[in-house]
């Protein structure tokens, strides 16, 4: 078997950010310009949101962080996301999930222009990802096929296998991957022989929210395991893959953390970016 590949998406994180601060320095005029609503004091949202402003900061984008008390209504948020909409300095908005109980973060995303939904959950975008067209599509499955093309692994052909059917990261990650003309499979908790079908994967991606759930009776021996899980345990911060258990029978794998982690922002500072220049970004 080949030796190990450790996908390092903090390494190409880096080099994203870069090129984008390249292209954004030679952009005319204003530079792009990001808002992020956060609704309440989550203690991880906030570490989230500080990493995203700082993150902007590193490649020229303007970072404005609209604040707001959990007690606010839902026609209140709405009435600030239309402000954002309004705004000649913002090309990009996203609303720091999760959203209080009485807020539909369906309707808050449907409220946001879609040429501002830096985070791609407008029906606008999900319909053009579906339908092949261009669009602003969700970070964290866009980075995941930018990793993949960075290191060579095949798309085309090659068996998919999506552990997870959220609207954020198991839905889009199936379109975009047959895009690439990869042919797959979306399993979930109803999905019966889990593991039978993972274990025919060419590309196993993780998205299930449940730490280390994915052992090697999951994995093909040489397949490529990308973990998008981010659980917080005793042990620390680990993946929906239990890396220390797979990571000898496969061909690569992406590490928790300093895997997919930085590039669902890398990424959303690139839809900023496009946002930004309506699309053209060359």
């Amino acid at each position: 078997m080949a030796e190990l590949s450790v996908l390092s998406g903090r390494k190409f994180a880096k080099e994203v950010r870069r090129n984008l601060a390249e292209k954004i320095e030679k952009i005319s005029g204003r530079p792009p310009g990001l808002a992020v609503v956060i609704v309440g004091d989550d203690p991880a949202s906030r570490v989230y949101v500080s990493m995203k402003e700082k993150a902007c900061g590193r490649v020229g984008i303007v970072s404005t962080a609209v604040n707001l008390d959990e007690s606010v209504s839902q026609e209140e948020l709405l009435q600030e996301i239309n402000k954002l909409n309004e705004s000649p300095s913002v090309d990009g908005i996203l609303c720091q999930l999760p959203l209080p109980a009485h807020i539909s973060a369906d309707v808050v995303a449907s409220a946001i222009l879609p040429e501002k939904d830096v985070d791609g959950f407008h029906p606008v975008n999900v319909g053009r990802l579906w339908r092949g067209e261009d669009g602003l599509f969700p970070c964290t499955p866009v980075g995941i096929i930018a990793l993949l093309k960075h290191h060579n692994i095949k798309i085309d052909g090659a068996d998919a296998v999506i552990v997870g059917r959220s609207n954020i990261v198991g839905k889009p990650m199936a379109a975009l991957l047959l895009r690439e003309s990869a042919t797959v499979s979306i399993t979930h908790s109803h999905t019966s022989d889990l593991q039978g079908l993972c274990r025919k994967a060419d590309i196993l991606i993780a998205a299930v929210g449940r730490p280390r759930f994915i052992t090697r009776e999951f994995v093909k021996p040489g397949a490529t395991v990308i973990d998008v899980g981010i659980n917080r345990t005793d042990d620390g911060l680990v993946g929906d893959v239990d890396f220390e258990n797979v990571a000898p029978i496969c061909g690569a794998i992406t590490p928790v953390p300093g895997g997919v982690g930085p590039l669902t922002i890398a990424f959303l500072l690139s839809n900023t970016l496009k946002s930004r220049t309506n699309g053209v970004v060359s």
